[in-house]
């Protein structure tokens, strides 16, 4: 887990009651990562170098990964670090967080792999629906609103299981 400040490292792993205190750490309290070292024993916390390359971050053995912070974070050595570290799947919640390189790592070794185009429509398409709303002058149910979210993300995962055309829109959508 980590913030612009830096990433921790629980060995112990992150459980539902520390997920807690993080959500409330980050959104009530407005606190750093860093606290969560502080709080609990056993805990690395690694200040945010300017060359996110040098900092380990995606050296640290995980389950899944979430790059969410900004553009070619993740190269592909550290594609094949995740990978040698045990992580099965990767959900981008940045635009283009993982180079071509890391895609294609994570495709080679069978990842899970979910592009930000992918993870983060819901969102877009949330903020899409509320725009056609106010154009509209309307004012849909919730109910309503998540019927249409849900035809929206049934029509992207479809279209998503369907192979790409051409060799050059696998690499432009970052289809796995």
């Amino acid at each position: 887990m980590s913030d612009s400040s830096g990433w921790i490292h629980d060995s112990a792993g992150i459980d539902r009651e520390k997920l807690a205190w993080i959500m409330d750490l980050k959104n009530n309290r407005r606190g750093r990562i860093s606290e969560y070292a502080d709080h609990f024993e056993g805990v690395t916390f690694t200040k945010s170098q300017p060359d996110p390359s040098v900092n380990g971050l995606w050296a640290v053995p995980v389950d899944v990964a979430l790059p969410c912070a900004t553009q070619n974070e993740l190269n592909a050595e550290e594609a094949q670090a995740l990978v040698d570290g045990g992580c099965t799947a990767v959900a981008e919640g940045a635009n283009m967080p993982c180079t071509p390189g890391a895609v294609e790592i994570f495709q080679k070794n069978g990842l899970l792999f979910a592009p930000g185009k992918a993870s983060n429509a819901g969102g877009v398409a949330t903020s899409g629906l509320e725009m056609s709303q106010n154009s509209l002058r309307m004012s849909w149910t919730r109910e309503r609103v998540d019927g249409e979210l849900e035809s929206i993300m049934i029509k992207i995962h479809q279209k998503r299981m369907k192979p790409p055309r051409s060799r050059y829109a696998w690499q432009l959508c970052c289809w796995s």
